[in-house]
């Protein structure tokens, strides 16, 4: 017979026997096995017994083994020691431990997913073919949140319920896009669409879960009531609707969150909208920028809004566009409309003018709040414009209240303060081209100014020539104002140093076109044999010089070169010949020096008033009679009397008469 010590005794220390496990450090657990009892032996003893036959046996039974505890109910020996520990009577319903993350969350998904996922053979989940939902098989979802006396357990029910929304949401999700597919709808467009409907597939969530309530859908599962939930909302024969109006999928998105479950009023709207002549594609932003309240609206409202308008200027072809343009309109009630349309027909303007400025820039309407539109009026007095001119600004140029007083405005004066342009000029420039406060500073007007600085214009011939011809800021650098400094100085022949001086003088011709007009003008005066230097000359000697049309310019140099019988060189020495009327001042001029047998340049017949050129022509034709009469002291050649009126400085701007 073999002792009990001999079973337990290892005569291989480095060997250990299969059935014992390492000792544990921590247990102190001690078995004293008695004498009378004899375990049974293994396989595994006896086989190393056999490979050391040497060893006797172990006679002393006194000897403590020291072994592990089994490990296969340690958690529910945790558990008890917990309540042991805690002073507590441990609850034999409550004994079992608490489940990890990983088991809550397979125990939801198994329990709030729509179907089903295939499991293996045996496993503890499997659904039984008479359960009616795939709940009923598993354990009851409240033992995830049976420890939510603690504060840690309660975070941590708080994470799983958070995780069950999402499961809902997915469930949902998934039912939306059966329900999108049964209605021909893809699967790219369906998940694009999906992305911006998140309110409304939680509405549909917290629709059928209250659906749970009432009698008839109490013993339907989630998924039945969601999807019954869907269909009696008819969202998507609406979303095929509204895709055949031309509305984007983000479009229709937000328009069915902002419905709050009331989808019929998105199609109300849109069909009025559509009366109003608001086009396809400006259904959409309409709707989804006019704001939140706009679906609560009732058609007879919209309509007093559209009559108001339309009884101020504001045409019917018209109200689509505006509308389109200004959704705010929409949002605003009849009378806060009121108040805006009054703002500026106390400014002087009538219905017309009223209904342009609306129709060119609707948001000057909806946009911006009347203290924002009080300021800027106010600050557009202090350039001496009375309230009725200031009505008529915002009649031509709407645009302007679209600037900011601090942003834009003050800056952009600071600066032309800086270039030496006075109110009064700033008042001149406002009036003629309003525009320019609409401009931006840093990258419209400084390149520019710079840009002629460096072609020779000097600081004060900038204000002026932006005072002159403030639409002058309003070209393109690089498509108009460039192309004419390079054509006038390769083409026209004007030297380097006389571009500043032409730009300066004659800014105007930035205005036309260079193929259309001044190339033609060029050419005609090569034509006239005129060469490209001296043409040069010319224009910087007069560069309005190219702007005249030609039905102007040839009966004008045909006259003086039949006519009056002069050769070209008094034009190449008086191009301005041309900037003056021939029926009102160059043929009376020429008859009256005809008649009293005088002759004269240009310059002397021309560049005077008809008071001075009446006294020019006495007092010639005084000194010629005391020379024939033979008196001879203090009397003057003809010759030298046209010497002495050339020498003589004459304004060559009195009483200039252009003409186009």
């Amino acid at each position: 017979m073999l002792s009990s010590s001999s079973l337990y005794s290892n005569p291989h220390p480095h060997l250990r026997p299969l059935h014992f496990r390492p000792p544990n450090p921590l247990s102190n657990v001690v078995l004293h096995l008695p004498s009378n009892q004899k375990p049974n032996a293994t396989v595994a003893s006896a086989d190393l017994r056999r490979n050391n036959p040497k060893e006797k046996p172990s006679t002393n039974v006194s000897d403590p083994i020291q072994l592990e505890p089994r490990k296969h109910n340690s958690k529910s020996a945790a558990l008890v020691n917990q309540y042991l520990s805690s002073g507590e009577s441990p609850n034999p319903q409550n004994l079992e431990p608490p489940l990890p993350e990983e088991e809550k969350v397979k125990l939801l998904e198994l329990s709030l997913v729509r179907k089903r996922t295939p499991q293996f053979p045996g496993s503890i989940y499997v659904q039984s073919p008479s359960d009616s939902d795939v709940g009923s098989s598993l354990p009851p979802l409240q033992s995830l949140f049976r420890n939510a006396g603690s504060e840690f357990h309660g975070e941590d029910d708080r994470k799983i319920i958070r995780r069950a929304l999402e499961i809902r949401r997915k469930v949902t999700s998934e039912i939306f896009k059966e329900a999108m597919r049964k209605g021909k709808f893809g699967i790219t467009y369906t998940d694009n669409l999906l992305g911006w409907l998140s309110d409304f597939i939680d509405f549909v969530m917290i629709q059928a879960a209250s659906m749970k309530q009432l009698p008839e859908f109490a013993h339907l599962s989630f998924n039945l009531r969601a999807k019954t939930v869907i269909e009696e909302s008819n969202v998507v024969p609406l979303i095929r609707w509204l895709k055949h109006n031309s509305l984007s999928y983000p479009q229709i998105g937000k328009l069915i969150c902002m419905s709050k479950g009331k989808l019929e009023s998105i199609r109300r709207l849109v069909e009025w909208l559509k009366g109003i002549h608001v086009k396809g594609g400006y259904l959409g932003l309409t709707l989804t920028k006019a704001g939140g309240n706009i679906l609560e609206r009732s058609n007879d409202e919209l309509d007093e809004i559209v009559s108001y308008l339309e009884s101020n200027g504001v045409r019917m072809v018209w109200i689509g566009f505006v509308m389109s343009r200004c959704p705010y309109l929409l949002s605003y009630s009849l009378e806060e409309l009121k108040a805006r349309v009054e703002f500026f027909l106390n400014m002087g303007m009538n219905g017309k003018d009223f209904g342009t400025m609306v129709f060119d820039f609707p948001k000057v309407l909806g946009q911006y709040t009347l203290e924002d539109m009080n300021q800027k009026v106010n600050y557009l007095k202090e350039f001496g414009l009375e309230i009725e001119d200031i009505g008529r600004l915002l009649a031509y140029k709407p645009q302007l209240m679209n600037g900011s007083i601090e942003g834009k405005w003050k800056p952009l004066v600071k600066y032309f303060y800086y270039l030496g342009i006075s109110k009064e000029g700033l008042r001149r420039m406002l009036t003629i081209k309003p525009v320019v406060f609409c401009l931006d500073l840093e990258t419209i007007i400084v390149p520019k100014v710079q840009f002629f600085r460096d072609i020779g214009v000097r600081d004060d011939g900038i204000s002026n020539m932006l005072v002159k011809f403030p639409s002058l800021l309003t070209f393109s650098l690089y498509k108009k104002i460039r192309p004419v400094v390079i054509f006038l100085m390769t083409k026209a022949g004007v030297r380097e140093k006389d571009i500043g001086k032409v730009v300066a003088l004659g800014p105007e011709l930035f205005g036309y076109s260079i193929v259309h007009k001044l190339e033609v003008n060029l050419k005609y005066f090569l034509s006239l044999g005129i060469h490209t230097r001296t043409l040069g000359e010319m224009i910087a000697d007069f560069p309005m010089l190219l702007r005249y049309n030609i039905d102007i310019l040839r009966p004008k140099y045909q006259y003086l070169r039949r006519t009056m019988v002069r050769p070209l060189q008094d034009i190449i020495d008086f191009p301005r010949f041309f900037s003056y009327s021939l029926e009102g001042r160059i043929i009376p001029r020429h008859q009256v020096l005809v008649e009293n047998r005088i002759n004269i340049n240009l310059r002397s017949m021309l560049a005077c008033t008809d008071e001075e050129f009446k006294n020019k022509v006495a007092d010639i034709v005084e000194k010629r009679q005391r020379f024939e009469s033979g008196n001879v002291d203090g009397s003057l050649s003809v010759h030298t009397t046209h010497n002495s009126i050339d020498s003589t400085t004459l304004d060559d701007s009195s009483g200039e008469t252009i003409e186009d």
